[in-house]
């Protein structure tokens, strides 16, 4: 998960957290703990925000690519 590349998305859209919790249900606090790690998005937590800041693709925002 790349916090970043998410936050960018939502500037970009002019979206709040506050408004991306409200639509797909979680609470700040939630948010905050799957963006820094501590657990994961649902798939239908990552689908309705795919959905409501319009990405083409999520692959750099949720599914980043681990090198060893």
């Amino acid at each position: 998960m790349d916090k970043y590349k998410l936050e960018y998305e939502m500037k970009k859209r002019k979206i709040s957290q506050e408004e991306l919790c409200k639509k797909i249900h979680i609470s700040r606090s939630a948010f905050y703990r799957k963006c820094n790690g501590l657990s994961e998005f649902t798939q239908s937590e990552i689908q309705a925000i795919i959905d409501f800041l319009e990405l083409e693709s999520p692959m750099g925002i949720f599914f980043t690519e681990k090198v060893s």
